[in-house]
């Protein structure tokens, strides 16, 4: 099992290498520009939307498991 999770970690660390190399142009635009925040922001905002409700299905399901 050590093995695996070994190879596992040392696969993980030559792809983050890989992708280093390459320049994503649309990033960089978007970054030159100030847009990138905009993206961000927008992803955050899905992120918590999707959180909240989870977090508000948890507490029905909990009521509904009370009862």
């Amino acid at each position: 099992m050590k093995k695996i999770i070994i190879a596992f970690l040392l696969w993980i660390n030559s792809v983050s290498v890989f992708a280093q190399d390459n320049g994503i142009e649309m990033a960089d635009t978007l970054r030159s520009n100030g847009k990138i925040y905009v993206v961000v922001v927008c992803i955050v905002i899905i992120l918590a939307g999707l959180l909240g409700y989870l977090f508000s299905l948890d507490r029905r399901l909990k009521k509904l498991e009370k009862k």
